[in-house]
């Protein structure tokens, strides 16, 4: 029953796609797949008891300890899925641009299956990109729409903590060395039908998924609007200095002043009562 959701969302009469099977055997991997779907986002995996429990990741891991990366868990995948790297071809299931940017194995700190079931999975990667401690943390409130699977992948602070951490820097796969674009426009990758999104049951009105990863992509334009901002922006002393305010000209006997002057003079005029015929 595991992986009933995969099966659901894929007609296996069309896709060379591996088949729901459970695998064999404790092996520990993990696996990270940068995926280019509708949004770009990293898919979080990590082999255990015989699949891939899965999380997507819409701004991807981070060894950064101050980055707090929301991961929505999704269905879980086969194990022989781990080193899929190609491309799904448009109008079906994912459909977009896939690589294997990071593989290696992980440890638990404790007991993996309590600890998912606690919603607070503590474990150690062992990978080409990423390395040292981190944590899956469920998140308890719930927002309409997103079925309770909301996690944050975060960082300890260790050896191998990176502040500061930019994952545009390593748009390479681990098993090719090809860019996101060399996948996208290389003929000879590998390629999969699945049934289409429509017939999965994602409409566009409850992708929950698709909505959380906009609202990642809208907060980081927001944060580099607001550091580009803050470098441009003036200190008041120093505008002031720059931009001084300066008295308006104004043509010889003509200043407001005067005119200000003027008009209380006619207004004193008007209050003044004529003189009497009897005293001129």
């Amino acid at each position: 029953m595991a992986l009933e959701e995969y099966k659901r969302k894929r007609d296996f009469r069309q896709t060379p796609e591996p088949p729901p099977k459970l695998a064999k055997g404790g092996r520990r991997r993990f696996v990270v797949q940068k995926h280019r779907a509708s949004h770009l986002h990293y898919d979080f995996r990590l082999e255990m008891e015989g699949v891939l429990k899965s999380w997507a990741v819409p701004r991807g891991p981070s060894l950064d300890p101050a980055d707090k990366r929301l991961a929505m868990q999704v269905e879980d995948h086969p194990v022989s899925y781990f080193d899929f790297e190609g491309i799904i071809p448009a109008g079906n299931y994912g459909a977009g641009t896939v690589m294997v940017w990071d593989v290696g194995t992980w440890e638990p700190q404790s007991d993996a299956r309590e600890m998912l079931n606690k919603g607070d999975l503590k474990f150690r990667l062992n990978g080409k990109k990423l390395k040292g401690d981190f944590a899956l943390v469920h998140m308890k409130s719930r927002r309409l729409g997103t079925k309770g699977t909301e996690w944050l992948l975060i960082k300890h602070r260790d050896a191998y903590d990176q502040p500061g951490y930019d994952i545009d820097k390593y748009d390479h796969s681990v098993l090719t060395g090809r860019s996101m674009d060399e996948i996208a426009g290389d003929a000879g990758s590998a390629e999969w039908k699945s049934r289409p999104a429509s017939v999965a049951g994602r409409s566009r009105k409850n992708d929950w998924l698709a909505e959380s990863i906009a609202i990642a992509d809208a907060k980081r334009a927001k944060e580099t609007k607001r550091a580009a901002n803050k470098k441009t922006k003036i200190h008041p002393a120093k505008a002031a200095k720059r931009n001084p305010i300066r008295p308006e000209k104004t043509a010889p006997g003509d200043s407001s002043l005067a005119r200000a002057g003027n008009t209380q003079v006619t207004k004193k005029k008007r209050l003044r009562a004529p003189k009497s015929p009897l005293t001129a």
